[in-house]
């Protein structure tokens, strides 16, 4: 399959989106990081599917770090304990069968360029996690974005909390969480807030009804005896 986009587009693209913010964006994983590890143990081996300037694995509290993205930039800007995967996500991982305790993905998935992408890239996960590991998708919900979500070149499949969750149940996850309303939808642009406004949007979930326009998902894979 070819890739929609070179290497070096996915770079540029993300330079121009987020260069004049990568300090604040770092700032900003380490609370969300510290969110998410409520579904990610601390001895856990983890991958940071599509991973861009590494953010959330390089501040979440885990055994292993793994990470995967085609952008030349991961591997520059992970820490050392950090394993970069510089793959196609819809291509076999370079990972074996049942060693992952938690695949995490945030704003990558919209990027994908066809449905049957998006499912063989759910297969891997699936194939890679441990029974019962979790997938962690964070995402633009397209029900709440009908047009802003199209300002973004590399956007392709719109997607929502539902139609993620059904391909999730075909590719043998159970869903756990699903939220249609989460996080606002970008930090590509617009005021940086204070980290305590973000420490308490996310401990008050009424907020998200308000302000949320991207979706949560949280699947675990499902249980087969042996």
């Amino acid at each position: 399959m070819g890739e929609p986009h070179t290497a070096l587009d996915l770079q540029q693209l993300y330079q121009n989106r987020f260069g004049g913010m990568a300090d604040y964006r770092q700032r900003v994983w380490v609370v969300l990081s510290q969110f998410f590890s409520q579904w990610i143990p601390s001895d856990a081996q983890v991958l940071d599917l599509g991973c861009g300037w590494c953010e959330f694995i390089n501040s979440v509290n885990c055994g292993v770090k793994f990470a995967m993205d085609l952008n030349p930039d991961s591997k520059r800007f992970a820490k050392p304990e950090v394993r970069v995967l510089e793959q196609d996500c819809s291509a076999p991982w370079a990972l074996p069968s049942d060693c992952l305790d938690a695949v995490f993905t945030s704003n990558f998935l919209e990027h994908l360029p066809t449905k049957s992408a998006l499912e063989k890239t759910l297969v891997e996960a699936h194939r890679t996690l441990k029974q019962r590991g979790r997938l962690i998708a964070m995402g633009p919900n397209i029900r709440y974005l009908p047009g802003a979500y199209w300002d973004f070149f590399d956007h392709y499949l719109p997607l929502t909390e539902r139609s993620l969750g059904e391909i999730l149940e075909k590719c043998g996850f159970d869903i756990e969480i699903s939220r249609a309303r989460f996080l606002p939808y970008t930090m590509s642009h617009g005021r940086q807030y204070p980290l305590w406004m973000l420490r308490a949007y996310l401990s008050w979930p009424l907020l998200w009804q308000l302000a949320g326009a991207q979706f949560l998902v949280v699947a675990r894979k499902r249980f087969v005896r042996e």
